[in-house]
């Protein structure tokens, strides 16, 4: 499916800042992930530093659209949310296929960036995109080996992939999400002028340390990679505060 004619204000869910923003930190979850992973981050950022979430359809408030399985107009549509929004300097994040997502607005903005002033890419638990897609094939996707699949992950309670409500929402979104990574087409052009930050889990099951590293090829500017403790989801872990931390000192650091 292509992207939803949606009004660009949909595709953004802003976190309210303790005081007048002067910043922003753009996120962009991952895989059959909402806006509310990130929710907690917002006790750990300066008053005003203001933290957007990337909402994608048919998810959190947009739960009755369809999800989009491809990458190109999506990419599209969420840039052009970006452009249209408040001129603050901004860093964007993307966790796990959020990445991949940060990754291809990130070069649309670049291009283009309106009134988007992006000023560093932040990108965790996602091979890098000249290496391609988790090719995962479509007969991977029977209910019980997507359950399995996010089971192995971690980070997904069991209560929550018992409950057989939260199963038929979950399901459609993450059929979609791995439609998108697998036809996602490796990308071979050249490297972005901005400051990339990168980071992994250390026993994440996913993705490699390799695989993280080659990230290093998609900038010709500052690199920087940190590993932590934990698995995919260790954005949400207990060294989050230094992740946090990390992404907002990308707005204070010249190029």
């Amino acid at each position: 499916m292509t992207a939803a004619p949606a009004r660009t204000d949909r595709w953004l869910l802003r976190f309210p800042t303790r005081a007048a923003p002067t910043a922003r930190l753009v996120c962009v979850p991952g895989a059959g992930c909402t806006a509310a992973m990130f929710h907690p981050w917002t006790a750990l950022v300066p008053d005003d530093l203001a933290i957007s979430v990337v909402q994608l359809p048919g998810r959190g408030a947009r739960l009755r659209e369809e999800p989009v399985t491809r990458m190109d107009p999506l990419a599209d549509a969420v840039a052009l949310a970006l452009r249209e929004g408040p001129a603050l300097p901004t860093v964007l994040f993307g966790h796990s296929l959020g990445a991949l997502l940060a990754f291809e607005v990130a070069r649309r903005l670049v291009a283009d960036p309106g009134n988007c002033a992006l000023v560093a890419l932040g990108v965790a638990a996602h091979k890098a995109p000249q290496l391609g897609s988790a090719d995962i094939a479509p007969e991977e996707t029977t209910p019980e080996r997507l359950l399995a699949f996010v089971e192995s992950l971690g980070g997904t309670p069991d209560s929550v992939l018992r409950d057989p409500r939260i199963r038929r929402m979950l399901l459609p979104v993450l059929r979609a999400d791995f439609a998108l990574d697998r036809t996602y087409r490796p990308f071979t052009g050249p490297p972005l002028p901005l400051p990339l930050y990168v980071s992994g889990g250390r026993t994440d099951p996913l993705v490699s340390a390799p695989e993280i590293e080659a990230w290093r090829d998609r900038t010709d500017a500052a690199f920087r990679l940190r590993w932590f403790p934990g698995d995919h989801f260790f954005v949400t872990g207990a060294d989050s505060a230094a992740l946090v931390a990390d992404l907002a000192a990308l707005l204070r650091t010249p190029n």
